[in-house]
């Protein structure tokens, strides 16, 4: 397996890679004083060991001795398994877990541990930016687009340079896109203290003074302006799945034709099916679109006021119309395919006008948008992704419901409803973990770590708006997941930590062709086998250095080849931001509760 040596102790060849018939995973970047910290035990031994230690990596002195909680490994591809809890050691340091002849990695205990993730993935976001790329220092697809699927205007050339590539390839959607842009803004409203000042505008280094999370969240703003030219008169995405022809190419090389020379094609919202060959989507209406432009216009013309008061009022007016657009055919606009029937397959749009209507009642302050925002709330209680445990591709978008934070929190008769709701989403998740070593409950459906996230996200503003406890180890297990307390023991977060195991080989042009990762990308995480082997074009390039590991339920691999588990998404990453904010706002505050 791969490990980098730690820059503050060279552990022993034994403590790096472990028994060959056992592993302790820790969350690689380390635990907060005041969290829960639990490291779980695969082996593939059926003997039970019963006790562990926590063991001071400097000094070598054991500190803490505990139960180990056995649990059924056979899911995970082991015979035993185990759940390794030493909460209750606070004392900042560093550390290594042992059970029996096997170590864990050394892992810090300190308040500091998550300071500047929340800046860190945004290096993915400037990455993955269309037009201007600072990464690159050049400019890409400077002649979008031409218009397609409009009654009277299909041809015609429109400039909607800008925003982001939605992944690996470089199409550009508005649900990904707009929803990046609401969880950016969502967490610099949550936790403003955390983010720097390091970049300007364009993304180049320097400093504007204002926050570079804002700074990333209006790139996408402004070309969502462009997308949305005029009231009722919106497009859902740039290019279609003709670009995957291209193969690996960097952004400012892509030749990639569809027809117009330079040109890429715009699609129109129509509100009815679309697809300009044989595949076809099943777009039933204007409304999950409209409302994500709705609610992120209005979010951002509440953010963007104190900064650029212009810009605000753009906003607010766009929100507005963008909202009354939203209920004028309701329905789902899903992406449109050419040559392969994958696309994103949103079927519920309540969710969007829920949360749409609470930003119009914050907006306006008119109670009819919160009447609006409650109506549309109580009709999916549960986003039916943790409800099923399944899903089709992107079936439930976005995978948080932002919308029941709020109107959970928000004085209005009905908010303990909304917190019940979701509580009941997280029960019904953390009961399909019951018997899991990782507490891990989600579906390992493609993007299975976009759902993490969205899981840890409920958790956490659930358990802040009503105080329960109930899901905190569940919430802490699904966290340390994604920094290695998995059964590949690495992060899912592309070079974080950067002494860590974390994909080094994302199916991206980056690594192929620069020999470097994409840095602060997460990446979609672990697929159940058989939609692994069901995919097209899907394969291993190189020997699977976590073969040991898969041969459970799921699979991932840190392969360029493997766009099912290891390709980084945009949208994935800055869903991050905020909850990687408040661990470091935590961090923070327990920083200060020390001095005081």
């Amino acid at each position: 397996m791969k490990r980098r040596i730690c820059i503050v102790l060279v552990l022993s060849l034994f403590a790096l890679l472990g028994n060959a018939s056992g592993w302790v995973r820790i969350n690689q970047l380390g635990y907060l004083p005041r969290s829960v910290k639990v490291a779980v035990y695969l082996s593939k031994d059926s003997s039970v060991v019963q006790r562990f230690t926590l063991v001071d990596a400097v000094t070598g002195v054991e500190v803490f001795a505990g139960e180990v909680k056995l649990y059924d490994g056979s899911e995970w591809g082991m015979k035993s398994s185990g759940r390794l809890d030493f909460s209750t050691v606070e004392e900042e340091g560093m550390y290594y877990v042992e059970i029996g002849d096997v170590k864990s990695p050394v892992f810090r205990i300190a308040s500091d541990v998550y300071k500047g993730t929340a800046d860190y993935i945004l290096k993915y976001m400037r990455q993955q930016r269309c037009g201007y790329n600072p990464y690159l220092n050049d400019s890409c697809h400077l002649h979008d687009g031409f218009i397609v699927d409009h009654p009277t205007r299909s041809g015609e050339l429109i400039n909607v340079t800008g925003g982001w590539h939605d992944a690996s390839d470089y199409l550009q959607y508005l649900a990904t896109s707009a929803n990046a842009v609401y969880q950016m803004l969502f967490a610099y409203q949550q936790n403003p203290q955390v983010f720097a000042d390091e970049h300007l505008a364009n993304g180049d280094k320097g400093t504007n003074g204002i926050p570079d999370i804002l700074d990333e969240a209006r790139w996408g703003l402004e070309w969502m302006l462009k997308m949305n030219p005029d009231s009722g008169f919106m497009f859902n995405q740039i290019a279609d799945d003709r670009d995957h022809k291209g193969g690996y190419r960097l952004p400012n090389n892509d030749k990639q034709e569809y027809g117009n020379g330079k040109y890429r094609p715009v699609y129109f919202i129509t509100g009815k099916k679309q697809g300009l060959a044989n595949y076809k989507n099943r777009t039933t209406g204007v409304s999950s679109s409209a409302g994500k432009y709705a609610s992120s216009f209005g979010l951002g013309s509440r953010i963007f006021a104190s900064f650029d008061s212009g810009f605000a009022l753009l906003l607010r007016k766009k929100s507005v119309d963008a909202y009354e657009y939203a209920l004028s055919d309701i329905g789902v606009t899903q992406t449109a395919c050419n040559v392969s029937p994958y696309f994103y397959e949103e079927s519920n749009y309540v969710d969007d006008l829920e949360l749409a209507a609470w930003e119009m009642f914050q907006v306006t302050g008119e109670e009819k948008y919160m009447q609006e925002a409650v109506y549309w709330g109580e009709i999916e209680p549960i986003t039916p992704w943790m409800e099923r445990g399944t899903a089709r591709h992107y079936q439930y978008y976005p995978f948080v419901n932002l919308g029941h934070a709020y109107l959970g929190k928000q004085e209005h008769g009905k908010n303990l409803l909304f917190m019940e709701n979701t509580k009941n989403g997280l029960r019904v998740i953390s009961e399909r973990a019951v018997k899991d070593p990782f507490l891990n409950g989600i579906p390992f459906i493609w993007c299975s770590n976009n759902l993490v996230v969205a899981a840890i996200t409920h958790a956490k503003l659930y358990r802040e708006n009503t105080g329960d406890e109930t899901f905190l180890e569940m919430e802490s297990a699904l966290r340390d997941w994604l920094f290695g307390c998995n059964p590949w023991g690495t992060s899912m977060i592309c070079g974080l930590p950067e002494d860590g195991d974390n994909p080094e080989w994302p199916h991206s042009a980056i690594p192929y062709l620069l020999k470097e990762t994409t840095f602060g990308g997460l990446v979609d995480g672990p697929v159940y086998r058989y939609i692994f082997e069901g995919l097209r074009g899907v394969h291993l390039s190189k020997a699977d250095e976590y073969e040991a590991f898969n041969h459970g339920k799921a699979v991932y691999h840190d392969d360029m080849s493997d766009y099912s588990s290891n390709e980084p998404t945009m949208d994935g990453t800055a869903s991050l931001s905020f909850y990687l904010s408040a661990l470091e706002a935590e961090g923070i505050e327990q920083t200060n509760q020390k001095k005081r």
